[in-house]
């Protein structure tokens, strides 16, 4: 039920003026809120947000956070990338101010069904692909969310037939109330975000609240072969539906005889051959099984399922092959910013691999990558500010050389590589040290490749 009363006349300060802030101070706006909008940037690096937020009669205050930003607020809003724990908010709570996410405002506005995945890895590829399938079925559909495009900048143009599928990210959910999806998949939960969260369960705990208001009515997509995921189980509400790709299931999919299928009321369907899969590698596969999944609970027929596994490829930055120079061969994997990212990385490629990796580290413990490095890793070239962690976590397995930025990394790779071998950009860490985000790296680290001597002189 769409609940424009929650918005209407309320005095609303929206903190942090990114995609999301931006995108929600305006359908706050929109709806008939009195709109504030607060962050700590000022000047030059924001004219264009200051200047549409000014055109719109939305009230600023940059450069700090001051008391008169929740005095007398009904409420405040923030967008994912700032923190619930700083002391102004801290104060806000104690105050009995509410605090919400911008997907919480959003749902207040949202007429169509809402399936939501999140997890620590596989996120954007599972939700790209789930919405290649409902286009395959013609549905009336909208990705959005952590994907980079703002719920509040899509809510709205989905009518009540049409479902938003929504990546969904453990700062998004950290301050939900009524948010409820009709379908919610946790892919899996792996250590991330350790530079936000005091312990992994307290990150896990956020990435849970996925499932918090969901009833009877609704589904669970849960991974059978993840610890995490699979022991959530116990504390859903919703009907649950598996997925795996280890283990064949009582209901539904799993991998069988080299095929993907699907198994609901006691039937068993064949959706497609696992070769016959575009995206490839085994974190892949078990992401096209939690698409299918979510997409049985959401009524899909299986041969649309088929018909998008087929032909969907891929994410870009993603395990993203770039161009093969002299025999080496370049990918772009950008969105790996944490530890468990880069092992499935490693793992889908069978090359030598001369691994770039580095940037602002997350309290990630790159010892866990030690068996699979000492395997698969040729020679390490390590940029940004984890780059001395990096090192001593496996530097006595590697070799490992020093970057002063991501095109001297790319060079420096390309020397060093011969034919037959790979260049993987697969940072581990998040990238606001050097970029202004994964995809500023990954386009940086496209235009290096492409810059190379395709000639075969080095």
């Amino acid at each position: 039920m769409v609940r424009k009363d929650r918005i209407e006349g309320k005095k609303v300060t929206v903190f942090g003026m990114a995609r999301s802030g931006m995108a929600v101070a305006k359908l706050l706006k929109k709806n008939g809120a009195y709109v504030l909008v607060t962050d700590i940037r000022k000047g030059e690096e924001l004219k264009p947000e200051i200047d549409l937020l000014t055109s719109l009669n939305i009230d600023l205050e940059l450069g700090s956070h001051p008391p008169g930003v929740v005095d007398g607020k009904d409420y405040l809003v923030l967008s994912p990338g700032v923190s619930s724990d700083i002391p102004i908010l801290r104060k806000a709570k104690t105050a009995g101010i509410p605090v919400f996410s911008e997907i919480e405002v959003a749902f207040w506005l949202c007429p169509a069904q809402i399936a939501g995945i999140t997890g620590s890895n596989g996120k954007t590829t599972t939700s790209t692909l789930l919405g290649e399938i409902l286009k395959k079925e013609n549905r009336e559909c909208r990705v959005a969310g952590n994907i980079g495009v703002p719920f509040s900048s899509v809510v709205e143009q989905v009518s009540t037939s049409g479902i938003i599928i929504l990546e969904l990210s453990s700062f998004q959910l950290e301050n939900i109330e009524e948010f409820k999806p009709k379908v919610a998949a946790l892919l899996n939960v792996s250590p991330d975000h350790l530079d936000r969260y005091p312990d992994v369960d307290s990150y896990a705990e956020a990435k849970l609240k996925v499932f918090q208001n969901q009833s009877p009515a609704d589904f669970a997509i849960l991974n059978m072969d993840d610890d995490g995921s699979r022991e959530a189980s116990k504390r859903c509400k919703a009907q649950t539906i598996f997925f795996s790709t280890e283990r064949e299931l009582e209901k539904g999919s799993f991998v069988k005889d080299g095929k993907l299928v699907l198994r609901l009321n006691g039937k068993t369907e064949v959706i497609s051959d696992v070769q016959k899969i575009g995206i490839k590698g085994p974190h892949n596969l078990s992401n096209a099984a939690c698409a299918c999944s979510v997409a049985s609970a959401l009524g899909i027929a299986k041969e649309s399922m088929g018909e998008a596994l087929r032909s969907f490829t891929g994410v870009e930055h993603r395990l993203e092959e770039v161009k093969i120079v002299s025999g080496v061969r370049f990918i772009n994997d950008s969105k790996a910013t944490n530890v468990k990212s880069v092992w499935y990385a490693l793992e889908s490629i069978p090359e030598p691999i001369l691994l770039i990796a580095g940037g602002r580290d997350k309290g990630g413990d790159f010892t866990q990558l030690r068996e699979k490095a000492k395997e698969k890793v040729k020679r390490l070239i390590l940029i940004g500010e984890a780059r001395e962690k990096i090192d001593e976590a496996l530097g006595d397995l590697v070799q490992s050389v020093r970057a002063d930025d991501l095109k001297q990394a790319v060079r420096k790779a390309y020397q060093m590589a011969s034919p037959g071998e790979c260049v993987l950009l697969s940072p581990g860490c998040a990238s606001f040290d050097m970029f202004e985000n994964y995809e500023h790296r990954g386009r940086v680290f496209k235009s290096a490749v492409r810059e190379l001597n395709s000639s075969g002189e080095k």
